[in-house]
């Protein structure tokens, strides 16, 4: 269902959660908490959005690799996996975009 890279990222990703914040960048970004990891992924937003503006296409996929990165980082903040995410598109596909935003509920 997910490729496998993205398990193995999760993997070590969760290994890392616990881990000491001097052992890693991960590690660190854990400890910080969560306003440091939702900074570097807002981060990230804007360099993906500064490289498509820039038309070199090798720095948008790897401005994009870091956003789904750090991305990752939040999902398992929060105890959840690309799994899940995968789940969610898969209860998307053939779903009109308009059909399913009207099919949330507000808030």
């Amino acid at each position: 269902m997910t490729p496998d890279v993205l398990k193995n990222i999760a993997d070590t990703l969760e290994a890392r959660r616990e881990a000491a914040p001097q052992s890693s960048y991960v590690a660190s970004l854990f400890h910080k908490g969560e306003d440091a990891i939702l900074k570097k992924v807002a981060e990230e937003a804007a360099e993906t959005l500064l490289a498509s503006k820039d038309k070199d296409k090798l720095h948008l996929v790897r401005e994009v690799a870091d956003l789904w990165f750090h991305t990752m980082v939040l999902l398992t903040y929060h105890g959840l996996r690309p799994e899940d995410v995968v789940m969610e598109l898969h209860r998307r596909e053939g779903i009109s975009g308009l059909d399913e935003k009207a099919s949330r509920k507000t808030t």
